[in-house]
């Protein structure tokens, strides 16, 4: 198996963007990868894209954003996997260069989901979920993590205020990422008293709706040096599967593919939590980053409350979490999320962070799910001397 180097990254301005289309979203991120890069060809690409036939009428993306990106004939390969669609897609290309199929792959990620209303949104979404089992009987996903987050509530005495501290942490990184969807300051007071929207989750405490996109250029560790790169090897990549219905889970407050993803990663790249030096985790919802602040070893089970509260996950602290501002700030065009960690974990590798930057960052992992967690993907990053 070869190594592979991230050497170009592109990723642009998320929020909601009326005046582009699916395609002019997805092509401007590959170009500003490209020219990052400095290559001049690639041989295969992946997009990651979730639910662009029921956002957007457009279910051939392979086909459309290989034509719009003038690269035809390469292969071309939508990935599906809802909202683990762009860690997936990583993953894939990974696995190409890895296995010598094509020596530079292009790996994007792009949702554009403002062409519908906001409930076609929370219909396409609730595709992530069981339809029979949870959709038709009217569950939505904020619904499904409030009762993640109550059970926590309730087993380890997690508090409403710890919770909201993902939120005041994620929005404070957001203030410094020019490309975040939102530039907030809330205060947990702020988080708590915002709309209702699923008891004991509020809006401020989930992610938006976004359109954007993002890319990256893999290659060998060989060619990266070639072309004068920082060396930022892919040395880890993990990914699982569980049951899709949240209600078939052996304890809900638990989110074990995350686990079951990381520890393949781990494995793979010969560290463990410790290890590491900044993560970037699927926020979709805050409950959801404390949950998997326990899978992925950061702390205890039942500790990642007390964690945030003692500032361990600011930039500065023991394990700087969502750096970028997280979903919950940057935004979650949910094709592109996995995309973008990577692009977050090889700007702090390269020390482009400012004032977000980790001192010292040399292994910084990603870790993206679908749905409640019936995927994930774990990656980890190295930046090599």
């Amino acid at each position: 198996m070869r190594d592979v180097a991230v050497v170009g990254i592109g990723m642009n301005n998320w929020g909601e963007l009326w005046d582009k289309d699916l395609r002019d979203l997805y092509v401007e991120a590959a170009l500003l990868a490209i020219d990052d890069a400095g290559v001049d060809h690639i041989d295969s690409m992946y997009i990651g894209c979730m639910s662009s036939g029921l956002f957007n009428c457009q279910e051939h993306i392979g086909s459309l954003m290989s034509d719009y990106l003038g690269m035809n004939p390469i292969p071309a390969t939508r990935v599906e996997s809802a909202c683990a669609s762009g860690g997936i897609a990583v993953r894939m290309g990974f696995m190409e260069v890895a296995g010598g199929f094509s020596d530079i792959v292009l790996v994007g990620g792009v949702e554009k989901m403002t062409d519908v209303s906001g409930d076609g949104a929370t219909f396409a979404l609730a595709t992530a979920c069981d339809q029979e089992w949870e959709a038709y009987n009217g569950i939505t996903f904020p619904g499904l993590y409030a009762m993640m987050a109550r059970a926590h509530m309730h087993k380890y005495g997690t508090t409403r205020e710890q919770i909201a501290m993902v939120s005041v942490k994620n929005h404070a990184n957001g203030m410094h990422n020019p490309r975040a969807q939102y530039h907030l300051t809330p205060s947990v007071q702020d988080v708590i008293d915002s709309v209702k929207v699923a008891e004991p989750l509020n809006i401020l405490d989930c992610s938006p709706i976004t359109d954007g996109a993002a890319a990256i250029i893999l290659t060998t560790v060989e060619n990266a040096k070639k072309l004068g790169k920082p060396i930022i090897k892919i040395i880890g990549a993990g990914q699982a599967t569980n049951t899709i219905a949240l209600h078939d889970r052996e304890d809900i407050t638990r989110i074990q593919v995350a686990s079951d993803a990381a520890e393949k990663a781990y494995k793979m790249a010969g560290k463990t939590p410790k290890d590491i030096d900044f993560a970037e985790v699927h926020d979709c919802f805050t409950i959801a980053e404390l949950i998997v602040m326990e899978e992925l070893g950061f702390c205890k089970r039942g500790k990642s409350g007390p964690a945030v509260e003692a500032g361990e996950t600011k930039v500065g602290g023991r394990i700087p979490i969502n750096t970028s501002g997280g979903l919950k700030s940057k935004g979650h065009p949910v094709g592109a999320t996995g995309v973008a960690q990577i692009i977050t974990l090889v700007e702090q590798l390269r020390g482009e962070m400012g004032k977000c930057q980790v001192k010292g960052a040399k292994v910084g992992l990603a870790q993206n799910m679908g749905g409640s967690g019936g995927s994930c993907t774990v990656t980890i990053l190295e930046a090599m001397s």
